[in-house]
């Protein structure tokens, strides 16, 4: 029997060296990738973010945020704003392991981590910060019809990235990289092992 995504992730990020951003000039934040089974496959868990928030309104994306003073580390970050977003408790996240650091347009340095809880759970998301949760069927976002190429002017430069659609949902920007991301580790494991995910 093959080993499930939360089992290739631990494995993968086990073994990798992470690229570190120099974060001068940027705001530290954390984000938190996780997968469950739901329903006979495994999800990825992502949010719309209300008109309320500062930044990236209305935009999916990861649970997560900027590092508050009293947060410990990175880890506790993530953990922190998993648990005041989505309402679930950090001690209810088994912790897979850490990604590559990205930055954002909005100046941005962002930890990644990966973890896992168990399935069915009940999501208390924020009214403030939440407009909905959405919950991406990794097999859907392992499809190419469901990832576009796109390239944009930035900067004074043409810059191309990933997008991954999912119903009527389009995630771009810096999740769509951390998901990318993502993506090719879990691609990466299961093609390793020869088969697809379930």
């Amino acid at each position: 029997m093959g080993q499930t995504p939360p089992e290739l992730m631990k494995r993968a990020l086990a073994d990798c060296v992470l690229e570190r951003i120099d974060g001068t000039g940027l705001t530290p934040a954390a984000v938190m990738i996780l997968m469950y089974p739901k329903d006979g496959e495994y999800c990825i868990l992502l949010n719309k973010r209300s008109e309320q928030v500062e930044h990236h309104k209305g935009e999916i994306s990861f649970p997560g945020g900027a590092r508050d003073p009293e947060d410990r580390d990175s880890l506790d970050t993530a953990l922190r704003e998993t648990e005041e977003e989505m309402g679930i408790m950090r001690g209810d996240i088994t912790v897979l392991g850490e990604m590559d650091e990205i930055t954002t347009r909005s100046r941005f340095r962002v930890n990644v981590f990966a973890g896992t809880i168990e399935y069915p759970y009940k999501f208390t998301p924020s009214a403030v910060e939440i407009a909905a949760v959405l919950e991406f069927p990794i097999t859907a976002l392992l499809d190419p019809v469901n990832r576009r190429l796109e390239t944009r002017w930035e900067n004074g430069q043409t810059v191309t990235a990933f997008s991954y659609v999912h119903e009527e949902h389009i995630v771009f920007g810096a999740t769509a990289r951390i998901l990318q991301s993502c993506i090719e580790i879990l691609d990466d494991g299961l093609e390793s092992e020869g088969r697809q995910v379930d």
